[in-house]
């Protein structure tokens, strides 16, 4: 998510008075957002919604049957009014929530290694308000474990998801470093297993890099305030190695902050927008150009890797790219979060609001779309039938105990085990053999990257091994291309 901190002006001293504070708050913080609000909602009745919610919150406090913590019913109101917003990127934060969020941002913290999210309205599909994963971090429990994104966490501890709030649902995968948490994942329509991952310290990540020949491989795992540094020194380090290309792999990144995606736009472009800011206030909007000196020359290659588990910063450094005409977007159509929250501390607690949406260069905002990849590529899909027999095979857990049983295992026993297991289980070899390189790979410090099973990234070597580049830089359109040309085929099909 794009998270930017601002600091309110006012001070509460205890949440007894909670209800008065939140209407000094609402004339103090936000009078442009009172001004321009729905004309025909007045001042006057907005003035007696808040007089009648202090008068109910007294009321309940004095009369209810049982004594109640005035906190339970403040975070109630709270959560009741988030809530009603029906935007799963707004909330009411606790004091446990503040400090997570800003753990994620520049720390580190206890749990599993997961960017999760959760619907608070029915599932367009009818599927359970199950708990969905974003994208694992890399090098984490959950990463190790093999969660990958679009996978449903259906039960924690034995607890359905669909019964947990988000806060609950983080408050038990986040916690004392070295206990173990309990999960079902559910994949696709038929796989599910169970996983118990023990919780470690979650280091923020930030980049890895390597050359593959004369390219230069940047990953981006997520947005800090050090990814742009980070990639500075990758940058040099390949321009030591007399790198050629470049490829930037943003797949399964979830995002993070604002001004570190305009920094590492700033690495590729010459100038010009990478991003505008629209607001319902419109002294907060804004636009963002890159600077006019960039590290990375302008006839350097550049290939873009996106998946989706691509989402916000990530998805405003590749929307840049694609529409300045400086990158080629090679895998799958990203995550489509194209919106920005902003973090009001109130003392201990605090709460999160979307504030804004973001436009590419070509004037498109593309949430709940995505960007769409210039040349697809997806993994191998399997069959029903090759889902309950991956679904048989990973409840066996027979891959995990070859592994555990053989950590040096040479090729030639690889091999046996993969012949075995495809007779027994009707597999495909290349699925098994990643099945089995994974595993290997949870175990030890994870490579940089993977080019015997990474279709997506064999693909964009291709390319640029290939010469066929700039052909295909010629073709390639903006995203309010496509979108144009999305309407005029929906046009046509009336």
């Amino acid at each position: 998510m794009n998270i930017e901190y601002k600091k309110p002006s006012f001070k509460w001293i205890w949440v007894t008075v909670t209800i008065v504070f939140c209407a000094l708050f609402t004339l103090a913080l936000i009078p442009a957002a009172s001004a321009q609000g729905n004309a025909n909602t007045t001042q006057n009745q907005r003035q007696n919604y808040v007089s009648t919610m202090q008068n109910v919150f007294n009321f309940i406090l004095q009369n209810y049957v049982d004594e109640i913590d005035p906190q339970v019913l403040f975070e109630g109101a709270m959560n009741g009014m988030f809530g009603a917003l029906e935007d799963p990127y707004s909330s009411f934060m606790t004091e446990s929530d503040m400090k997570d969020i800003g753990d994620t941002t520049v720390g580190n913290f206890g749990g599993v290694g997961l960017n999760i999210t959760k619907a608070v309205t029915p599932r367009p599909d009818g599927k359970p308000m199950w708990v969905e994963v974003v994208s694992p971090i890399e090098d984490t429990p959950g990463w190790r474990a093999g969660i990958s994104p679009g996978d449903f966490i259906t039960e924690i501890n034995g607890i359905p998801t669909e019964t947990l709030t988000m806060d609950e649902v983080l408050g038990i995968l986040r916690g004392t470093p070295g206990e173990s948490v309990n999960i079902v994942i559910r994949r696709g329509e038929r796989l599910e297993f169970p996983l118990t991952i023990t919780r470690a310290i979650i280091e923020v990540p930030t980049v890895k890099h390597a050359m593959i020949g004369d390219i230069g491989y940047l990953k981006l795992l997520t947005f800090t305030p050090m990814t742009a540094d980070r990639a500075r020194e990758a940058i040099n380090e390949f321009r030591q190695n007399n790198y050629k290309s470049l490829i930037l792999d943003l797949r399964n990144n979830y995002g993070g902050r604002l001004d570190s995606a305009i920094d590492i736009a700033n690495l590729f472009l010459d100038g010009g927008p990478v991003v505008s800011i629209r607001s319902r206030i419109p002294s907060e909007n804004r636009e963002f150009n890159a600077n006019r000196i960039t590290p990375v020359p302008a006839d350097i290659p550049i290939i873009v890797l996106i998946n989706r588990g691509s989402a916000s910063a990530s998805e405003i450094v590749a929307g840049a790219l694609k529409d300045r005409g400086r990158a080629y977007l090679v895998g799958e159509n990203t995550f489509g979060k194209g919106s920005v929250q902003q973090v009001y501390p109130l003392n201990n607690v605090g709460f999160k609001l979307t504030t804004a949406r973001y436009y590419t260069p070509s004037n498109v905002n593309i949430d709940s779309i995505g960007i769409p990849p210039d040349l697809e590529v997806k993994f191998p899909e399997y069959t029903e039938a090759d889902a309950i027999n991956l679904n048989e095979l990973i409840n066996a857990n027979r891959v995990p105990e070859f592994v555990e049983r053989n950590p040096q295992a040479s090729a030639a026993e690889i091999d046996a085990f993969v012949y075995m297991l495809q007779r027994e289980y009707n597999l495909d070899t290349v699925l098994l053999r990643r099945l089995i390189r994974n595993e290997i790979n949870r175990t030890i410090i994870a490579p940089v990257y993977d080019l015997e099973y990474d279709v997506q990234l064999q693909e964009a070597v291709n390319i640029l091994r290939s010469g066929t580049y700039d052909f295909l830089m010629q073709n390639s359109s903006t995203l309010r291309a496509l979108q144009e040309e999305a309407e005029k085929r929906m046009a046509m099909a009336f």
